[in-house]
């Protein structure tokens, strides 16, 4: 077999102040500007209704956008057919023929590419190759596990070197721990050959384990823009802290500010951390559960409400005058009794203030 290459053409995505309409009263998508990099894979994240599958549609050529330019290279492909946009999808569904073995529905794509029958399937198997299905060739799809369905799919996608390759919530259908490998499998896949990838998911860990970028979505707009870390350390608001992992918000003072720290302070317990642009006055802060720090000397008091173990950590569900929280220790071995008085304070770095509204 002659040594075929797959390789990625990876291509920039620009959105220009697109918006979708269904109809004169529904707005999926409202007046967007988007970039995804070359090479980079971004994930559109955020409950149900929120525009990312018409998003990641738009780009597709899935549907139109009502308003605005769609780019994908130097190419406005805003009224391009999906057939002439040079992009890949991998569906939730996997969309394989049944009937057709594992090669089979690789090659699909390539019958219609203008490759002779040799180099179709020599690609195909290349591309079998590449996501680990070498020897699979033959059998149909039925003969396979969840997981290894989901690499066909990817497969086929790859062997037609495409400028994108989106995904549509392509682990949904897997167990918990197939998730975590398939999804490590296309985020290898997607570094080694350097592909653009735009990726949608509701799943936070997930968006958070094969990122470069994540697109927060909410009520068909974009709520926040920004890397793994800086969406979970840095929330733009109660929102995006809430949906990014979870977050105790609790009602704090900011008792004065200078050189953009805040000094706060909360049931007596005192704390400094960046103001945002914040000022004087009551506030709320959002703490993570692993940035909660339970018997913090001088922290504010609260008391055992629940205690769960679940296996690599414990679970604790606190009580204090404000209300409750959500925290967690590594500590499993001399867990912290229900009913128990302790205090709490914050990890000198994770706390992040927030706009009221």
């Amino acid at each position: 077999m002659a040594e075929i290459q797959i390789t990625g053409k990876a291509a920039p995505v620009l959105f220009e102040n697109v918006t979708k309409r269904f109809g004169p009263d529904v707005v999926a998508v409202d007046n967007i500007d988007l970039f995804v990099e070359a090479g980079k894979l971004v994930t559109l994240l955020g409950p149900s209704g929120c525009g990312k599958t018409t998003t990641l549609r738009m780009i597709a050529g899935l549907e139109m956008a009502s308003e605005g330019r769609i780019l994908i290279g130097d190419r406005d492909v805003t009224k391009l057919p999906a057939t002439d946009r040079d992009v890949s999808m991998v569906f939730q569904s996997y969309a394989l023929f049944p009937h057709m073995s594992v090669l089979e529905n690789v090659s699909y794509g390539l019958t219609f590419s203008g490759f002779s029958k040799s180099e179709t399937r020599d690609r195909a198997l290349a591309g079998l190759d590449l996501v680990g299905l070498k020897g699979f060739d033959l059998r149909l799809p039925s003969e396979l596990s969840g997981g290894q369905q989901q690499r066909v799919a990817v497969a086929r996608a790859l062997v037609l070197e495409p400028q994108v390759l989106l995904f549509d919530e392509p682990l949904s259908n897997l167990d918990a721990k197939l998730r975590r490998q398939v999804r490590e499998d296309i985020r290898a896949i997607q570094q080694d050959l350097g592909l653009t990838v735009v990726y949608v998911t509701h799943d936070q860990e997930e968006a958070l384990a094969v990122s470069d970028q994540i697109v927060v979505m909410r009520n068909a707009d974009i709520a926040q823009i920004g890397t793994p870390r800086e969406l979970y350390d840095s929330p733009v608001d109660r929102f995006v802290a809430d949906f990014i992992g979870e977050a105790n918000i609790l009602p704090c003072v900011i008792d004065t500010v200078e050189n953009d720290r805040a000094f706060i302070s909360i049931e007596g317990y005192q704390h400094i951390l960046p103001a945002r642009g914040l000022v004087e006055g009551p506030a709320k802060l959002a703490v993570r559960p692993s940035r909660l720090v339970i018997g913090a000397q001088g922290g504010f008091q609260a008391r055992i409400a629940k205690a769960t173990y679940v296996g690599v950590r414990m679970e604790y569900t606190l009580e204090a005058g404000f209300g409750s929280m959500f925290a967690v220790q590594d500590e499993v071995n001399a867990p912290l009794e229900v009913g128990s008085d302790v205090t709490v304070g914050f990890a000198e770095k994770g706390p992040v203030l927030l706009p009221e509204a």
